[in-house]
């Protein structure tokens, strides 16, 4: 059941990743235009996103969650930039970008080109990679003391 939920953990991480992040980087501005003189409410909204973001990236990455939590959001990352590095016509047909959809997805797919095509994106999915590796991450939390004590008793009659 535990690793049910990291899947679930994993998919709610890859959304935020890509969506929330891509639309917080378009929202800040950090496109190709230098940042406004003066910071109003939307940059603050924008940083606050990217902070929430970097704080579950966090939690996820150094909690006791099944490793799948991390693995999920790792491969999508690592694959889009793989694929970016082979076929960059091909990865940037993954971004949002028809005109029919709505605003806040077109500037979120705007902001994930920017993240894909910088490199960010290959960086968080090794981050979110490294967990797995662990194997600690794959045991499970605590034994039943009552069944170590039991087993324990039968191997000394």
């Amino acid at each position: 059941m535990r690793h049910v939920f990291g899947v679930l953990v994993g998919l709610v991480v890859t959304a935020l990743l890509l969506f929330g992040a891509g639309w917080a980087v378009q929202e800040a501005g950090v496109g190709l235009v230098p940042l406004p003189a003066e910071s109003g409410p939307k940059i603050w909204i924008a940083l606050g996103v990217m902070a929430a973001i970097g704080l579950l990236v966090g939690l996820v990455v150094v909690g006791r969650a099944s490793p799948l939590a991390t693995f999920v959001p790792s491969m999508v990352l690592l694959a889009w930039t793989v694929v970016y590095t082979l076929d960059v016509r091909r990865a940037m047909g993954l971004v949002p970008d028809d005109p029919t959809f709505h605003r806040l997805l077109l500037q979120a797919g705007r902001g994930m080109g920017l993240l894909l095509t910088t490199g960010v994106y290959a960086l968080l999915g090794i981050l979110l990679f490294l967990p797995v590796l662990m194997p600690s991450r794959w045991a499970p939390r605590f034994r039943d003391e009552e069944e170590y004590e039991e087993s324990g008793e039968q191997d000394y009659r």
